[in-house]
């Protein structure tokens, strides 16, 4: 099925801060998530991508509700999630899930399949008695597993099985969105293609969008429409998979392609970006855009003045004062 131009899920000005850790001191805080807008359409999957600690995984749960924004909202077919209440709500809830990073953590091991999968249908009284066990069933068999496997627990499992109990779980209340938190890290790389094509499978069989986040780029660029990149809470670029790896316009997104392994020294790029430094402290992050601390194009504005996303003219956006020189570089 090929994406729709209407968006399914739009988020608008999210932020979310947390209370650091004592050590940091009483008052400190991590802004986690600083500013972000998405839309999401029917069928499409938006790729996320990003350093470790850029809000990826806080993104995640405010799309589906597990956390609650500070400022902004997310909706669902033109509809708030978060401001739902009662029967709107739990209608909404069912029609976006989420499949976490870590199948071993995120089953419970004291459960045998057949109530794992079934508490999404327990939950939103879908089903109950032989209808339940049979929805399991057709559940486990859509997956590529054998109804047979309910009655055992996760432990009886490989971690790729293991992954697919959990999207059997989040395809339970049959979602329009499924929201994918690096669904294939803890995986051996000989099980990612299985669980990433799975995916795609789904998609398109059942017509369903997806939300892929994941550090590996060659992964996010085999399964995505779109890709947003993500730096220190806010977005660096979002836009079509092929235009941005293959014309990055944000220094930081070139630097982050140029890091992925090569498979030979000799073909190694002379251009190749290089960061130095770590990225700096969410508790303090710099002023002005957060990535001039690093950013080989960086002039004084950088420092002042907050980038903010703007149309570049290919149908994408990026966060940069000097977008259009980055483009020459690519």
């Amino acid at each position: 099925m090929s994406p729709s131009d209407e968006p399914i899920l739009t988020a608008t000005g999210l932020h979310k801060t947390y209370r650091a850790s004592r050590s940091l001191g009483s008052r400190a805080r991590v802004s986690a998530v600083d500013g972000v807008d998405l839309t999401l359409a029917a069928g499409e999957t938006l790729g996320v991508v990003g350093e470790s600690g850029c809000g990826k995984s806080t993104l995640a749960r405010l799309l589906v509700g597990l956390e609650r924004p500070d400022r902004g909202e997310v909706r669902f077919a033109g509809r708030g999630l978060g401001r739902a209440r009662g029967a709107e709500a739990r209608a909404l809830r069912r029609r976006v899930q989420m499949v976490f990073q870590d199948p071993l953590t995120s089953l419970n091991p004291r459960l045998p399949v057949l109530d794992l999968v079934a508490e999404p249908l327990d939950v939103h009284r879908l089903a109950r008695g032989a209808a339940r066990r049979d929805r399991v069933a057709e559940l486990l068999e859509l997956v590529g597993l054998a109804p047979e496997m309910m009655n055992r627990y996760p432990h009886e499992f490989s971690g790729g099985q293991r992954q697919r109990i959990g999207i059997a779980r989040a395809l339970a209340t049959e979602p329009s969105v499924i929201v994918c938190d690096e669904p294939v890290s803890a995986l051996d790389v000989s099980v990612q293609a299985q669980v990433v094509n799975l995916l795609a499978g789904l998609q398109r069989e059942l017509g369903i969008a997806l939300v892929f986040i994941a550090h590996d780029l060659a992964v996010v660029r085999h399964v995505s429409h779109r890709v947003a990149v993500m730096y220190l809470g806010r977005l660096a670029e979002v836009g079509d998979v092929s235009t941005v790896y293959d014309a990055p316009a944000h220094p930081y997104t070139r630097a982050l392609l140029s890091a992925v392994p090569i498979r030979h020294p000799r073909e190694r790029d002379p251009d190749r970006e290089v960061l130095g430094g770590d990225p700096p402290s969410p508790v303090t992050p710099p002023a002005g855009c957060r990535f001039h601390t690093r950013c080989p194009l960086a002039r004084e504005v950088c420092g002042a003045e907050t980038p903010v996303l703007r149309e570049l003219g290919d149908g994408r956006v990026a966060a940069c004062h000097f977008a259009e020189t980055a483009l020459s570089r690519a």
